[in-house]
């Protein structure tokens, strides 16, 4: 059996996928409202994550 292993991405990534500035990413990172994980001293985005914040502004716009 094999286990898939989420997507994670940098905030680079984020960055240019939502294109916003890095401190834009950042904010949205302190206010919990993009969910994030520490790896050493990296900050990465799982992409369901990324996916999920999208849908739930979508959902707040409508």
């Amino acid at each position: 059996m094999t286990t898939v292993t989420p997507e994670l991405l940098t905030v680079p990534e984020v960055m240019a996928r939502l294109r916003l500035g890095r401190s834009t990413v950042y904010d949205l990172i302190r206010s919990r409202r993009l969910i994030s994980i520490t790896v050493g001293r990296s900050r990465r985005i799982p992409a369901d994550a990324l996916r999920d914040f999208i849908y739930r502004e979508i959902e707040e716009a409508a």
